[in-house]
């Protein structure tokens, strides 16, 4: 139980690091001028927001909770009830976690933004502290909670199923949060660019524009509290599955130490990160994410070695953690500044928005194939190098080659919510007019902040795949649990292909009804845009002390998102119900596998096509290609309005998505034994 304790003690750490970082964020000065009230305003506007989601989603899981304390670990009807309502706490209590990961980014994200931006103007290296500081705020604190619940409940339940229950909480609030988070902030987006950028050939954070305080809204609640429930629920989610398959091999401190030692090579990574003046914040961030690789690496095999754990599961573990980073970098190759594909897209763009959206869609589609290629191989690797030790071992290997690329999230976090604080840093040195000495400055910091967001995607996706593949190992375990038989998944069984077409399906229509969300809310969004530029006088021309109603465009984007959050998160968790209860659990093992292939085709291609349609648009805003008003730039735009939804609303609420239905399969496996027409 030692790594169980340690596992609580360095969540403690890593909290008090949190702590301290948000205190000395906070106590950074605040440039004189107009920045301090449009800070005001994107804080004030993404907790709005935040407030209205979680009101939504308190109704969603007070009905969960109901479900589980009747179903789950079995139905109640057999008379076993304590251990539901222990399951029911653990799920409201895997929610709640999830929501304050949400509101503790959304918190010192808009404190950072302003921070950032003032610090600029004392050079590079003090806005760049401003900017990963606050990212390492929610970094630790999204990894410590996460960590020290799953250790917690363990500790007090000695229950996989438990911690089961757990993940659920935390995976379906998650799917919501994302997917809410993204509709909303690429609405804002997409309308700011086309009626700013394309229609009017305004600066991006002109203030003149009605909608560029939803888009600083929408980097908050979208990229911060979305990806921060997002990874949150990853995590939790790998160590429910690893747990519920390590429990019979008496395995699970290996669990713990893993966990625990990644966790503290994360706060090793956050507190030496530094940044001189003439540096490179993005080989920073890069550097800093490769130190934390190894110290885990060192701190892990030491550990295995004295506690006596079995060396092959270590090796697992550092296979998942290196095919992560390659993953990551993989990303960074197709979607980053200098890099082929994005000149290609680029160049594209003098020929007209057709040719920059069909260029963007090919190298997305190549992209595809390194990382998938990738995940296939820590699969199999994790398998095989475990395989000598019979049993479920070689399927424990995948799962621990999840914990292994989930080992430096805390590090990934601090690196991803880097990214959209500094990329508000940029907005609010432009409308807070503090020169441009500072907008080259957080330029820099912003482009940095692109670069990591596109590899800390990558890896995303790359741990989703190895979690949900053991999640389908954790969905045999909890089968056999119930029936005492091991079941196998053949696609020459009309049951498991049944499930696998229907599986196969739902990524597909997942994205469609949050991009159709997004289109639909930016076309309103537009209009009021159009309004307020026909019927505010002054305001086009800039005349002196006019302001356009930015509070409308953020009450457009928070109805609209929430309005089509709902719908997309429901029809893949009763899809998962309806084929368990018409095929059972064969077809629901056939439509996890058919969710995961497809889940993680769709998430890649969209999150790499995405990145480089943004990196073209930014790449000739730098003054290639005819720069800024030009017939590139314009076609650019154009590609990155296409791109926005691909990249910040479906493609990651993919991996979330997956996450759901896995658990969802788990969880309601005793009814799909029992209640099935075939």
């Amino acid at each position: 139980m030692i790594w169980t304790y340690v596992s609580l003690i360095v969540a403690a750490i890593a909290i008090a690091v949190a702590a301290y970082f948000y205190k000395w964020v906070e106590k950074l000065p605040v440039a004189e001028g107009k920045i301090a009230g449009i800070g005001q305003l994107i804080r004030q506007g993404a907790f709005t927001f935040l407030k209205v989601e979680y009101r939504i989603l308190a109704i969603f899981v007070s009905v969960v909770t109901v479900i589980i304390f009747v179903i789950f670990p079995s139905p109640i009807w057999e008379g076993k009830v304590g251990p539901n309502i222990i399951a029911a706490l653990s799920y409201i209590l895997g929610a709640l976690f999830s929501g304050i990961a949400g509101y503790v980014g959304i918190s010192i994200a808009t404190i950072a933004n302003v921070r950032s931006a003032s610090a600029a103007k004392s050079g590079l290296a003090p806005a760049y502290m401003a900017g990963f500081r606050g990212g390492a705020v929610m970094g630790m604190a999204v990894v410590s909670t996460a960590l020290a619940g799953t250790a917690l409940l363990h500790l007090l339940t000695g229950s996989a199923d438990i911690v089961m229950a757990f993940s659920f909480g935390a995976s379906s609030l998650a799917l919501f949060a994302k997917a809410g988070g993204g509709i909303f902030t690429k609405t804002a987006d997409i309308s700011a660019d086309l009626a700013g950028k394309v229609e009017l050939g305004i600066p991006e954070d002109d203030p003149r524009n009605p909608a560029v305080i939803a888009d600083n809204v929408g980097d908050n609640v979208g990229d911060v509290a979305g990806m921060g429930a997002d990874l949150f629920d990853s995590q939790v989610a790998a160590l429910a599955a690893a747990l519920v398959i390590a429990a019979p091999l008496g395995q699970i401190q290996v669990i713990f130490c893993f966990s625990a030692l990644g966790l503290l090579a994360s706060i090793i990574g956050v507190l030496v990160a530094r940044v001189s003046d003439t540096g490179d914040p993005g080989k920073a961030l890069n550097s800093g994410t490769l130190l934390t690789c190894g110290v885990f690496a060192v701190l892990t095999l030491v550990a295995t070695l004295l506690s006596g754990f079995e060396v092959r599961i270590w090796g697992a573990a550092i296979i998942g953690l290196v095919v992560g980073v390659i993953i990551g970098f993989t990303s960074d190759y197709f979607t980053g500044d200098g890099k082929k594909p994005v000149y290609k897209v680029a160049e594209a763009c003098q020929n007209g928005p057709a040719f920059t959206i069909l260029t963007g869609f090919s190298y997305g589609l190549v992209s595809i194939m390194p990382s998938i290629i990738g995940i296939g191989l820590a699969a199999l690797g994790a398998y095989k190098i475990l395989e000598p030790l019979g049993g479920n071992f070689p399927m424990f290997g995948i799962s621990i080659s999840a914990i292994g690329m989930l080992s430096i999230i805390g590090m990934i976090i601090s690196n991803d919510a880097y990214g959209p604080i500094v990329d508000n840093a940029r907005g609010l040195a432009e409308m807070g007019d503090l020169g441009d000495d500072v907008l080259d400055i957080t330029d820099k910091l912003d482009a940095a902040g692109n670069t990591a967001k596109a590899i800390t995607k990558g890896f995303a996706i790359g741990a989703a795949g190895l979690t949900v593949i053991a999640l389908l190992g954790a969905f045999q375990e909890v089968v056999k649990g119930i029936t005492g038989d091991v079941i196998e998944f053949s696609m020459m069984d009309p049951l498991v292909f049944f499930g696998a077409l229907v599986g196969a399906a739902i990524p597909a229509v997942f994205s469609a009804m949050l991009m159709i969300g997004v289109n639909r809310n930016s076309q309103k969004m537009l209009e009021e845009i159009h309004t307020q530029f026909d019927t505010i006088e002054g305001l086009k021309e800039g005349k002196e002390g006019v302001a356009p109603d930015y509070d409308k465009c953020i009450d457009i984007a928070t109805k609209g998102a929430i309005k089509e959050l709902i719908p997309a998160g429901l029809v893949s968790i009763l899809l998962t119900l309806i084929v368990g209860f018409v095929g059972g659990v064969l077809a629901v093992g056939g439509f996890l596998i058919g969710n995961i292939v497809t889940g993680l085709f769709l998430a890649l291609l969209m999150s790499n096509a995405g990145g480089l349609w943004d990196n073209a648009k930014k790449y000739i805003e730098e003054g290639n290609f005819g720069g800024k008003g030009s017939d590139a730039h314009k076609a650019a735009v154009i590609g990155d309005t296409v791109g926005d939804p691909f990249k910040d609303t479906a493609g990651p609420s993919i991996n979330t998505q997956i996450t759901v239905v896995s658990l969802v399969a788990s969880i309601a496996a005793s009814l799909f034994v029992v209640f099935s027409i075939f």
